[in-house]
């Protein structure tokens, strides 16, 4: 579970490059443990072995992805919402 906001830093791991998948219409994956910096300067951090990085900004626990994506893109194939019935 990610961390909360007021959580020390962490040290930086042992240098190894962090993996990030990307995904079409979805979160990123980034394996963790990892420290996120926000826009207004907060920094929040996970301990989790892999993180879903919210990249549509509908997550209600945002950086973290909650799949909030989904009741969009599902359907259409172009992001804007449910096919239509018939």
């Amino acid at each position: 579970m990610p961390n909360s906001p007021s959580d020390p830093p962490r040290p930086p791991d042992s240098g190894a490059p962090r993996r990030i998948k990307v995904q079409r219409r979805g979160p990123l994956l980034v394996e963790g443990p990892v420290e996120v910096e926000l826009e207004d300067g907060t920094t929040v951090s996970s301990d989790r072995f892999r993180v879903a990085l919210c990249t549509c900004r509908r997550s209600r626990r945002y950086p973290w992805c909650d799949t909030s994506h989904r009741a969009r893109s599902s359907g259409t194939g172009d992001g804007s919402g449910p096919a239509a019935k018939g």
